[in-house]
């Protein structure tokens, strides 16, 4: 007997896990509705939806006037029953130094509070730092702490998870070993944390050209550094320590010559970019600020773009040799601010330096694609846990 009840609390959890789960991803359902995508009874819809509105989970948003008999209520995801925050920890340069930029949104994914501010992060604790800001974020939405159910970092970095440490992070303090922990301990709810071209990546395959592709690189061509994304079937390459797309790091030299010794971020990165636009008489002080300028006037640029194009197929090259991906996807406000004049510039330059052909596009995500996709990596990360409590409770 004992052994039939377990079972049928199994069952009855997986059955309010599948419910959620639908009404998550299709918004308002009626009960009818329900027992159409679950295949359940009747009777087991509405003592499932009973027990998910009694947890706080659901709630009626409405009725449906439609048809014959009774009105029908609709049912959907109750917004405010848990949130997700993301942070995004910036060095931007040291004209402006290290940022904050975060968001916070509800159960379906509305973003209910966004702030930014610059942290001097030499005199400024990254603990307390990630700690005041979330604290801002639910003062700004009216939410209650206990109520976030997961913060999500974003670094230009790598996140070791056996070693509890963030690694090849250049904003002070990031580095410091169980750092993200102590984050955890003092916010009180769980803490993930990914490289920031990831998120960016996970956020074009949600939104942006990557969407239906089989899989894809993404090149992010950032204000100070670059990195490098690999979507598998709609699932990321991090690596053993996490460190999987740290592009910038790849050597760029012969055994015989190693007094030349160089990487693709000096070829590349942003100072390799305004270096460049000096060369060709571009105006700007950072390196967005030139390949803006030259975008705006291509011919006036001369040859800035081609030769621009020649170092990032040095290292598109290499990732198209051994990944052989169905699209690279060009992203970051250096790829962004010159679109398709880029664009045809490296599709050119890949041509002559590939071994394989592959698709090359610019990022179709025109809002913050690394906060975006740290909301959404986040909000998975809240619902998963929903649904994963239900099933634990049985």
């Amino acid at each position: 007997m004992a052994r039939l009840a377990g079972s049928s609390k199994l069952l009855r959890a997986m059955n309010e896990s599948a419910a959620l789960t639908h009404l998550l991803d299709a918004g308002g359902l009626t009960r009818a509705d329900l027992r159409k995508l679950t295949e359940l009874s009747t009777p087991t819809i509405s003592e499932v939806l009973r027990r998910l509105a009694e947890a706080g989970l659901i709630e009626v948003v409405g009725y449906n006037s439609g048809r014959p008999g009774p009105n029908a209520e609709i049912y959907a995801a109750n917004p405010g029953a848990a949130y997700a925050a993301a942070v995004s920890i910036r060095d931007i340069g040291p004209s402006r130094g290290p940022s904050v930029v975060a968001a916070l949104c509800d159960l379906t994914g509305a973003v209910r509070a966004r702030i930014e501010r610059r942290v001097d992060f030499l005199h400024t604790d990254p603990k307390q730092a990630v700690v005041d800001v979330v604290a801002a974020l639910r003062d700004e939405a009216g939410a209650a702490a206990e109520r976030i159910r997961h913060v999500q970092l974003g670094v230009a970095g790598s996140y070791d998870t056996r070693a509890h440490t963030i690694r090849h992070v250049d904003v002070p303090g990031f580095g410091r070993p169980g750092l993200v922990p102590e984050i955890a301990a003092a916010l009180g709810t769980r803490v993930g944390v990914d490289n920031d071209v990831n998120l960016a990546a996970i956020a074009e395959r949600r939104h942006g050209v990557g969407r239906d592709a089989d899989g894809f690189a993404l090149l992010w061509l950032g204000q100070e550094g670059l990195g490098l994304a690999i979507d598998i079937g709609g699932t990321l390459l991090r690596g053993a320590r996490g460190g999987a797309g740290e592009i910038g790091y790849m050597p760029l030299y012969a055994p015989d010559s190693t007094h030349r010794k160089t990487d693709l971020q000096k070829l590349v990165g942003g100072a390799a970019v305004l270096t460049l636009g000096e060369e060709h008489g571009l105006t700007g002080t950072t390196p967005l600020e030139v390949v803006t300028s030259a975008a705006a006037d291509p011919d006036a640029a001369g040859l800035f773009f081609a030769q621009l194009a020649d170092r990032i197929s040095v290292g598109l090259a290499a990732v198209i040799a051994v990944l052989d991906p169905p699209l690279v996807v060009l992203a970051g406000p250096i790829a962004q601010a010159s679109s398709d004049t880029l664009l045809a510039a490296v599709t050119v330059a890949i041509g002559r330096a590939a071994p394989l052909e592959s698709t090359i596009a610019v990022t179709a995500i025109d809002d913050d694609a690394v906060l975006l996709g740290t909301l959404d990596a986040g909000l998975t990360a809240v619902r998963e846990a929903l649904i994963s409590a239900i099933r634990h409770a049985s």
